[in-house]
């Protein structure tokens, strides 16, 4: 009799299901087997534990996300276009975006620093960015991720319903406001 083999592949995708549906709440190892209609064992044969799957299912699920949503263009510029495509995808998959980006025990962290060095890589594309120290580039950063992050809670929640130019006011408006503060703090360290 011949055994289905499961590969990381499959089980990544089942845990991807399991967090799109339910985030990371009920990231269990017997969750993610129950998807698959197995037992747990296909799993640890494939990752150290379900931290390691974990890590791992973040990667890959950010990478996804670099290549199918994260590089869709709108405006021509690539940080606002990354901007709305992340409050984009807060509004088609609320649940995801939630588990990968909100919620406690999600990427957190993990999800943070990925999106940290796309952003980085991003900003090096464009010229009016390209010559930001290390500082500025956090700060940039930091500041943009605070802005839509909240413009895509107060979507997600329907406190807000902005238009697609509001959110592009809001995010030019955060972006020429740290440029501004962090020019400001060149000046004054040089004197």
């Amino acid at each position: 009799m011949r055994h289905k083999v499961y590969t990381r592949e499959h089980i990544l995708k089942a845990a991807y299901e399991v967090i799109a549906k339910d985030g990371f709440t009920n990231f269990t190892a017997r969750n993610v087997a129950k998807k698959m209609g197995v037992s747990t064992q296909p799993i640890y044969l494939e990752f150290e534990n379900m931290q390691d799957l974990k890590n791992t299912l973040v990667e890959t699920v950010y990478e996804d996300l670099k290549k199918k949503v994260f590089s869709v263009e709108h405006t021509g510029d690539k940080l606002m276009d990354l901007a709305i495509n992340y409050i984009d995808l807060s509004q088609k998959n609320p649940k995801l975006f939630i588990a990968l980006f909100i919620d406690n025990y999600g990427g957190g962290k993990l999800m943070y620093k990925q999106s940290y060095d796309h952003f980085c890589q991003t900003i090096h594309e464009h010229p009016e960015y390209a010559d930001l120290s290390e500082e500025h580039l956090k700060a940039l950063h930091t500041g943009i991720w605070i802005s839509v992050t909240g413009v895509a809670a107060l979507m997600s929640s329907g406190v807000i319903e902005p238009t697609r130019q509001q959110i592009i006011t809001v995010v030019q408006q955060t972006i020429d406001s740290i440029l501004a503060i962090e020019a400001k703090k060149n000046e004054e360290t040089k004197e």
